[in-house]
């Protein structure tokens, strides 16, 4: 008997075994076929993808005549159509942006149409950036009205792109600032004109002396817990700002923002080299940096023969304007002249004689100085997110292949481009205040 009882118990063993052997025989089999169902439609979006910018733009055509013609919205994405393209954590949340975003300046700008900037934004999508920037101070409410117009055509999914829009400035001068109130009312607006359920990342766009930080981080909070924004940022405030604003989030148990965008190119630098590292670090506050190409509108044409900085008349015609100043009379002006109102003669020709040199740099590298100046930021590590601008598919098209040229800027070759701007920021020396008793 006791022989028996240990056979049939042997027997339910071996029955138990084999049940949980085929079980996960079977499961390794479906996530087999998962994976080669996943790989086959990469390959087969991989096979269909452009390799040239002609072909590209023939795609996006076609693309554009799909959904024309009713035949439903196209929610595939291309992530891995773009060599160098990278995702990385925005500051030190979860939130993972493209290390190159898309700037809406002035792709919803005069002189663009909407079916141009449907354009742009598809190019951007496909290509795999997820970062779609705006802020009323740069063409009114058109930009957030035709971007929620652009998403709700094209059907994309809610989690595979990343809105960020930004508040402070108004077109009236009587409803600007950071008061709980019109923070709260300018939140809502975007959110009517963007046909969406949340923003992703709420900027406020300049520091308001006029109000408390305190007023401003719970105004912050509360729209966060509302649901309204998943994260908030900051941009153009300083280092010093940025820490009263950290500070008072903690005091009041408050949501701490995650970001702040500020100015970089060849010719300004202090700030993202010298603080940004510093505050993120210290306190995670990632860095988004934009107008990487305004030191040529500033600079203007090369000069003894020169050809121009960018190499389409666009470029100049069609920028209004890459940054927004304290006096917002200047962003009204046409054209760009208002730009090279902030240099001295001087230093404006000291600057064209440094884009002088880098040109030829360029040249050497097989490229333009615009792709040399896109890709000499994201070589910078402290950028998590570089903003650009494009009013067209072509000058996206070419604005993103700078990507690929990251890699070629070696140590001799960033030596050489230090040597030329031979504009390093150098921290000052720390002064003790014990030293001047």
């Amino acid at each position: 008997y006791n022989v028996h009882l240990a056979k049939k118990k042997m027997n339910e063993r071996l029955q138990n075994a084999v049940t949980v052997m085929t079980h996960c025989a079977c499961s390794s089999l479906s996530c087999l076929d998962c994976m080669e169902e996943f790989q086959s439609t990469n390959e087969h979006l991989t096979q269909g993808t452009p390799q040239t910018k002609e072909q590209l733009l023939q795609g996006l055509a076609q693309q554009t005549s799909l959904t024309a013609q009713n035949h439903g919205p196209l929610v595939t994405r291309q992530s891995s159509v773009t060599p160098g393209l990278r995702y990385r954590n925005l500051g030190k949340s979860g939130l993972r942006v493209s290390n190159v975003g898309l700037g809406t300046w002035v792709t919803f700008g005069s002189g663009v149409t909407e079916e141009q900037a449907e354009e742009v934004i598809q190019l951007a999508y496909d290509s795999g950036i997820n970062v779609f920037d705006l802020s009323e101070a740069y063409s009114g409410v058109r930009a957030e009205l035709e971007l929620g117009r652009i998403l709700q055509r094209r059907g994309w999914k809610r989690s595979s792109y990343i809105v960020t829009t930004k508040i402070y400035w108004n077109t009236k001068s009587d409803e600007r600032g950071l008061s709980r109130k019109h923070i709260i009312e300018s939140v809502k607006a975007s959110l009517s004109r963007l046909q969406l359920g949340y923003i992703d990342v709420v900027i406020i766009h300049k520091a308001d002396p006029m109000c408390p930080m305190e007023e401003v981080v719970r105004a912050m909070n509360h729209v966060i817990s509302q649901g309204w924004a998943m994260y908030w940022g900051t941009a153009r405030w300083t280092p010093v700002e940025v820490m009263e604003a950290y500070t008072n989030c903690r005091q009041f148990n408050c949501v701490t923002p995650i970001s702040e965008q500020s100015e970089y190119h060849m010719f300004c630098r202090e700030k993202t080299e010298l603080y940004m590292p510093e505050l993120y670090n210290k306190i995670g506050v990632g860095l988004m940096a934009w107008s990487p190409l305004t030191m040529g509108l500033v600079s203007g044409k090369l000069e003894d023969g020169g050809v121009p900085l960018f190499a389409r008349s666009s470029f100049k015609n069609k920028y209004s304007s890459f940054s927004w100043t304290e006096d917002e009379t200047q962003a009204n002006k046409e054209g760009y002249t208002w730009l090279k109102e902030r240099l001295q003669p001087e230093e404006t020709r000291r600057q064209q004689e440094k884009l002088r040199d880098i040109s030829q740099l360029a040249d050497k590298l097989g490229c333009t100085v615009s792709q040399l100046a896109i890709a000499w930021c994201l070589k910078n590590e402290s950028v998590q997110c570089l903003l650009l601008g494009a009013t067209s598919v072509e000058q996206l098209y070419e604005s993103i292949q700078s990507l690929q040229l990251v890699p070629k800027l070696n140590t001799n070759t960033m030596n050489e481009l230090e040597r030329i701007l031979d504009n390093k920021p150098i921290r000052p020396p720390m002064v003790s205040t014990l030293a001047l008793r």
